[in-house]
C-alpha cells in the first residue's frame, strides 16, 4: 500500500449515465446497480481521464492509501472485456462499456450523402429508403449529458417515445434540421427529466423548444414537465407543442 491519487466517485451524484466508463482506458469503471463503481484500486493509474466526461462532477482525484497501479491486472481486466490499451489510440470506435452513451454529432455528414441498400425481403415502396434526419447520438434524455455540445444553438424537438411509431413522416415533418431527445413521462422518472432538462434550459444554448406527444392523457405529463423545467431555470425559450392522435393524425 502507498499513498497515491486515486479516483473517486459520488454516488450521490452519479446518476449512472456511464461516460466514465468508456474514458477509462484500463476498464478499472464498471455501471454496478446504477452507479458508477471503481472495481479495484490496482486498476486505476490515477490520472482522472474521466474525469472531464461526468456531466454530474460526481469524479474527483484525492490522494490516499490504495494498492500500486498493476499493468498485469489491467492487461487481465482488458482481456475480459475484449479490449486492450493500444485498441483505444486511433480509433473513433467504442473502447469500452455501452455505446449507447458515446455522445456523437452528425452534422459534417448531411444525410442525403448517406448511401443506403434496401436488403432482400425488406419492404420497399420503389422510391429507395429515405435518408434519415437525425443529427446526433444518443437520442434518450436519460443518456443525453447536459453539456452535449450538439445543444448549443440546437432547435430542440422532445419527442414522447410513441410520436415517432404513430406519425409516419416524423422524420420530414417533425425531425428535420432539429436535435431529438426522447421520453416517456408514464413510464419515467418525472423529477430526474426535470432536473436534467433545467440544467440543459439553464445553459442558454438552446434556440428553441418543440415538444411532441401523443393525444393519450399520461402523454401530457410530458409538457407538464418541461414547462417545470422552463420555470426552474428561468429561461426564455420559444415553446411549441404538436399532438398526435393514436391513429397518426396530428390533432
Amino acid at each position: 500500500m502507498a499513498v497515491r491519487e486515486m479516483v473517486n466517485i459520488d454516488e450521490e451524484k452519479c446518476d449512472g449515465c456511464g461516460f466514465c466508463v468508456p474514458s477509462c482506458a484500463e476498464g478499472a469503471i464498471q455501471i454496478i446497480d446504477g452507479k458508477a463503481k471503481l472495481l479495484a484500486d490496482n486498476l486505476c493509474d490515477g490520472l482522472g481521464a474521466c474525469l472531464g466526461d461526468c456531466p454530474q462532477g460526481a469524479i474527483t482525484i484525492e490522494k490516499r492509501d490504495a494498492a500500486e497501479f498493476d499493468e498485469d491486472a489491467v492487461e487481465v481486466r482488458l482481456k475480459d472485456l475484449g479490449r486492450t490499451l493500444s485498441a483505444q489510440e486511433g480509433t473513433s470506435a467504442p473502447i469500452g462499456g455501452c455505446p449507447s452513451v458515446k455522445v456523437q454529432s452528425f452534422a459534417g455528414c448531411p444525410s442525403a450523402q448517406v448511401q443506403t441498400v434496401i436488403p432482400d425481403g425488406v419492404f420497399n415502396d420503389g422510391a429507395g429508403q429515405r435518408p434519415s434526419e437525425l443529427r446526433q447520438w444518443p437520442v434518450q434524455l436519460h443518456l443525453v449529458p447536459p453539456s452535449a455540445p450538439f445543444l448549443q444553438g440546437a432547435d430542440l424537438l422532445l419527442a414522447a417515445d410513441c410520436v415517432p411509431f404513430a406519425y409516419a413522416d416524423f422524420h420530414k415533418d417533425m425531425l428535420k434540421s432539429k436535435v431529438l431527445l426522447i421520453a416517456c413521462p408514464k413510464l419515467d422518472d418525472g423529477k430526474t427529466y426535470i432536473d436534467k432538462l433545467s440544467q440543459m434550459f439553464t445553459s442558454g444554448g438552446i434556440k428553441s423548444l418543440t415538444i411532441a406527444i401523443m393525444e393519450v392523457p399520461c402523454c401530457s405529463g410530458l409538457t407538464a414537465i418541461v414547462r417545470q423545467a422552463l420555470t426552474n431555470s428561468g429561461a426564455n425559450i420559444p415553446l411549441e407543442i404538436i399532438t398526435v392522435g393514436i391513429k397518426g393524425n396530428i390533432k
